[in-house]
């Protein structure tokens, strides 16, 4: 049915879902508010677009009010994963003020080429690697983290909690339960190994297919606990299919430790624990992130701003503060905000990256401040610097392949959306070497990983789908824009055409470049020699006295009649001749004649200075047809 427009001027937003495909932002449901006095009703399903492929001021961002949509539910903290083409509306709270009883969970789906919603009902798991058995139903969970990944074509959910606020039937007076499960979603149509319904290189139908992750190495013990309000990222390149960072989050009484990093393997359904180095951010929960590769992937840095701490008890403080981790290294880095014009403290925003620029939008700032419309801010993540505009940098089918042209956002090299445009810091680069493109020094953690992926010490290698189908695998390389590439979609991927034309044309270029450079070389030398015999026959005919000691033939005294002097100066030139011919001998060839005759039955080199000085300084072009001539000449005088 068609709804109104969602509206796209509030006082606050918050606790929304956001997803960016193809530079378009998309903003769901969450809570706002119209006035700074409202205090109920704060539940929407507003459906918004941004458009990162224009630039816009902070100020007048370019929102897109959508029909608000009939069938999804008005939720707040869930997540909204994306494929290449849908959005996958999961999880999320329904309201408190009034209290709404949530119905029961179905996935909706956003078919972004039809505009159009889809619900797909009663979703149940499937058996596969470290998780539940099947055929149980998948539970509405609020406030975990989510991440999605669409070149591997699947998105997760991690941690959270249930109450009468998210799961049908649930009694008021059943106190809220933590999860430390990591649920996962393969997109239909994808493949996934990790699933025993898709072995044999199965693909998901259109329901997609749902795994429960519990028993995933670490998962299973007491040091790994319940959270929720955390967040979850994709990093590239370890392992066979990458890695899921969990970061922050908490319960009412315990909050996750950032000084030491949950870290999830793909490819085996496993977790493991990394240890960090650097200044450590305090705890808190509700932050957002995003992630920026490195140009040529040597590097995966997150950026994480702001969130809120819940101690002391009903005395919490939202921060305002950037931090990087930046990986493989695991090093913390606080950035500086000096001078800067920040953002008030707040949680509940969300953040995502755009040609190397980070979009926050919204967030609960706090009863102080009564509106902050439109509460939309942008993060150069490169110059470290929050700035008045976004600036586009790629259109939007500039990113529509995962081809690794360095002019893609989502083809990255790295495998990363939103890279685009980004350069490593210079606070990144003193912490882990390198240069802006990256060449990173740093390639292994600071404190030595025990097991897991990042203990391989291996080259940073990852997976990405390309718009073929086809799996790509890349290793990233020391030096900027070095990758190398295989296809694995069941043919060998066979010599790297493009790096072999690349590297002749690059070797015939330098072989060019030297042969130039050393004919120059020749040049200058023959012009130095010609300019210096050219000076010694003037001072001769100046001076005679001075010639004959010199051994230079003293020319006639030329008159003012112009073919006098013509004849004067082929004298002058036969006397260099006869001094170059001569070698400079004694006496005893003093005849100009005789002179003439010793140096007409000289070697070759002999002949070519007599080419040389004919009357025509030497040319460029002259040496570039006989070098080999040009040089004896040097090398002679």
């Amino acid at each position: 049915t068609r709804r109104d427009n969602s509206p796209t001027d509030v006082c606050k937003r918050w606790s929304h879902q956001s997803a960016l495909v193809n530079g378009t932002l998309y903003i769901y449901g969450g809570r706002a508010i119209q006035s700074g006095d409202q205090t109920d009703n704060e539940w929407n399903n507003d459906f918004l677009t941004l458009d990162l492929t224009k630039t816009w001021q902070i100020g007048s961002p370019s929102f897109n009010g959508m029909p608000q949509p009939s069938g999804p539910p008005a939720v707040a903290n869930g997540y909204l994963w994306n494929s290449y083409d849908s959005l996958f509306l999961y999880g999320g709270e329904f309201s408190d003020s009034p209290v709404e009883s949530p119905v029961p969970f179905a996935l909706w789906e956003y078919d972004i080429g039809s505009s159009s919603w889809k619900e797909h009902n009663n979703p149940q798991t499937s058996a596969g690697t470290n998780s539940e058995d099947a055929n149980q139903p998948v539970q509405r969970v609020a406030e975990g983290a989510g991440v999605n990944v669409p070149g591997l074509g699947r998105g997760w959910y991690f941690g959270g909690h249930e109450d009468f606020l998210t799961t049908a039937g649930w009694s008021i007076t059943v106190a809220r339960e933590y999860v430390r499960s990591l649920l996962e979603y393969t997109f239909p149509g994808s493949t996934n190994s990790g699933v025993s319904d898709l072995s044999g290189g199965k693909t998901a139908g259109s329901d997609g297919v749902w795994r429960n992750v519990t028993n995933g190495g670490l998962q299973e013990t007491g040091g790994f606990t319940e959270r929720a309000d955390g967040i979850l990222l994709y990093i590239p390149g370890f392992g066979k299919q990458g890695i899921l960072l969990a970061l922050a989050g908490g319960t009412n009484t315990t909050f996750t430790q950032m000084n030491v990093i949950d870290v999830f393997d793909i490819d085996s359904s496993k977790w493991y624990k990394q240890a960090t180095s650097g200044p450590t951010p305090g705890i808190r929960v509700n932050p957002c992130a995003a992630v920026a590769a490195a140009p040529d992937g040597s590097s995966y840095n997150v950026y994480m701003f702001a969130g809120q701490n819940l101690q002391p008890y009903k005395s919490q403080t939202e921060y305002q503060d950037m931090w990087i981790l930046t990986v493989p290294s695991f090093t913390w880095i606080n950035v500086s905000m000096d001078n800067q014009a920040v953002p008030y403290g707040r949680s509940g925003h969300t953040c995502n990256i755009w040609d190397g620029q980070m979009v926050v939008v919204g967030g609960y700032i706090g009863n102080d401040i009564p509106c902050e419309s439109p509460g939309v801010y942008v993060f150069n993540m490169s110059s470290l610097q929050w700035g008045t505009q976004f600036t586009a940098l790629s259109s939007s089918d500039s990113g529509s392949s995962d081809s690794g042209s360095s002019n893609s956002n989502s083809g990255k090299p790295a495998g990363l959306e939103g890279s685009y445009g980004y350069v490593v810091p210079e606070a990144v680069i003193s912490v882990i070497g390198g240069n802006s493109l990256g060449a990173a020094t740093v390639t292994a953690p600071v404190q030595s990983a025990t097991d897991g992926p990042l203990a391989t010490g291996k080259p940073i290698t990852y997976t990405i789908t390309g718009p073929s189908g086809a799996i790509v695998t890349e290793t990233g390389s020391a030096n900027p824009g070095s990758v190398s590439s295989s296809n694995n979609n069941g043919g060998s991927g066979g010599p790297n055409i493009g790096a072999i034309v690349a590297g002749v044309v690059a070797g015939i270029l330098a072989i060019v470049a030297g042969y130039l450079a050393f004919c120059a070389w020749v040049y200058r030398k023959q012009l130095q020699l010609y300019k210096h015999h050219v000076a010694m026959a003037q001072q001769a005919a100046a001076d005679p006295s001075r010639a004959e000691k010199a051994g230079f033939f003293v020319p006639p005294t030329p008159s003012k009649n112009s073919s006098d002097r013509r004849s004067a100066e082929r004298s002058a030139q036969s006397a260099i001749h006869s001094h170059s011919g001569s070698g400079g001998s004694s006496g005893s060839n003093s005849n100009p004649a005789q002179a003439g005759a010793t140096h007409s039955s000289n070697s070759d080199a002999g002949s070519s200075t007599e080419n040389l000085l004919a009357g025509l300084e030497p040319t460029f072009v002259g040496v570039l047809l006989n070098p080999k001539r040009s040089l004896r000449i040097v090398n002679r005088d």
